[in-house]
């Protein structure tokens, strides 16, 4: 069994400006998954930089509300909302609250940072 908690987890800025731990990767534990899971921030009045991957991925809102934007399309979101992200789509998050924006990150199959481009 494999608890990893977020605590002993190192925070490190994203290429797209989120404050980020990554939880759990394939490549950094020796589990089986195809995907890895990050936790994410975006401070009060931040917005990620746009970017894309050349996986899907899933954001899951846990704190506060953004603004969320796939392709041209913007969409609220509050905690409870799951997003699915479309392979090589351009999106970025806007946190429009009053509190840090927090989310999960699901990234399917694991993030690599070669599958990413910063806009």
């Amino acid at each position: 069994m494999l608890v990893q908690k977020l605590s002993a987890c190192e925070e490190f800025i994203a290429e797209d400006g989120t404050i980020f731990r990554e939880q759990l990767h394939p490549d950094k534990q020796p589990l089986k998954l195809r995907y890895s899971l990050a936790h994410a921030i975006v401070p009060i009045g931040h917005t990620s930089t746009p970017h894309s991957l050349k996986t899907s991925e899933v954001y899951y809102i846990l704190i506060g509300n953004g603004e969320m934007h796939i392709d041209g399309e913007l969409q609220l979101v509050e905690p409870g909302d799951a997003v699915y992200i479309p392979p090589d789509t351009k999106r970025f998050i806007r946190n429009c609250g009053d509190q840090p924006l927090v989310f999960i990150c699901i990234v399917d199959p694991a993030w690599r940072m070669e599958d990413k481009t910063v806009y």
